[in-house]
């Protein structure tokens, strides 16, 4: 009798331990599967979308990885073999898109053909057609227009409310795919703060008289620069959407002649590019016209005042009212 109460006990207790693993268990892996959804590998191709997505990812308890350096021209920049395979191994690769990154379309279609989801942004983000500003004095040669990017402008960050868009989306898209709504929250947040900066550049830019507010760029990237914030194009150095076309010495008198008429007193340029273009085109004008730099493309430095997004289109701001207000 004292054997039987002795097994019976025995048996209870080795169901009890085993309920108790079992429960341990499913704590456990459901403490890990929490964790994991929040764990998630993201690479950026552009400097101006990894800071955008480095903040987020860092509010959500996250990292990203930005692809380019500072300084790097997002149109001809190519990966390393090392670089591809990090976009390969990644959850989420997220590109400007759009034809943009023009040096790295082959290795992104390789990422995607390895089974690597790529969140193109600025197909999301109510895209704006080459030629829909006010740039009628634009200086382009025939079937350089849209030369890398097919029909749609990629150029997107220059204005600041579309970047709002982008940061809402790139947190939703994260959050889908780990199943953590930090990342739409810390998306909406980063919004929020970037729909303040689009104001405060609106109030800064609003000292520019309506006469001075007419500008030639190194190339066509400041579309949406001009639709958002009441600008308007009389011509670019190198035609078409990309820093990697040619210019004729004929187009450059060309243009010369229209900064002349219309009295441009500023030629903006690329600080991620070389300016050799542009100051040949200022000695072409032979008057007093300022050749000033501006993140187009990349942040700057990160000892420097355009370090971040953020920082980037306030030191545009300012440097743009410098030169014209």
């Amino acid at each position: 009798m004292r054997s039987r109460f002795a097994i019976g006990l025995v048996a209870t207790t080795a169901l009890v331990l085993s309920a108790c693993s079992d429960a341990d268990t499913a704590d456990t892996t459901g403490a890990k599967a929490e964790q994991a959804a929040g764990d998630i590998s993201l690479v950026v191709t552009t400097t101006p979308l990894g800071s955008v997505t480095e903040q987020i990812a860092t509010c959500a308890g996250g990292t990203s990885t930005t692809l380019m350096p500072v300084n790097a021209d997002p149109h001809d920049f190519s990966a390393s073999s090392a670089q591809v395979a990090d976009m390969v191994k990644a959850d989420l690769v997220i590109a400007n898109g759009l034809g943009l990154e023009g040096g790295l379309d082959a290795s992104l279609q390789q990422v995607e053909a390895d089974g690597t989801e790529v969140l193109h942004v600025a197909e999301h983000i109510d895209p704006l057609p080459w030629g829909d500003h006010d740039h009628e004095h634009a200086h382009e040669e025939e079937g350089h227009e849209g030369h890398n990017h097919g029909d749609l402008d990629p150029h997107f960050w220059l204005d600041v409310a579309r970047m709002v868009e982008a940061a809402q989306l790139i947190g939703d898209e994260v959050a889908e795919r780990t199943g953590d709504d930090t990342w739409s929250e810390c998306g909406a947040e980063v919004s929020g703060e970037l729909t303040a900066l689009d104001e405060e550049i609106r109030e800064d830019l609003s000292v520019i008289p309506e006469e001075r507010r007419t500008i030639v760029t190194d190339h066509e990237a400041f579309g949406y620069f001009n639709n958002a914030y009441d600008f308007h194009s009389a011509g670019v150095v190198i035609p078409g959407g990309s820093t990697e076309a040619q210019p004729s010495s004929a187009d450059l008198a060309s243009l010369a002649g229209v900064i002349r008429e219309e009295n441009v007193p500023v030629i903006f340029t690329n600080a991620a590019v070389n300016q050799t273009l542009v100051d040949a085109l200022a000695a072409e004008v032979g008057e007093d016209v300022q050749v000033v730099s501006l993140y187009e493309g990349s942040v700057g430095p990160k000892d420097g005042p355009a370090a971040d997004y953020q920082g980037m289109m306030r030191e545009n701001a300012r440097l743009i009212v410098e030169a014209l207000g």
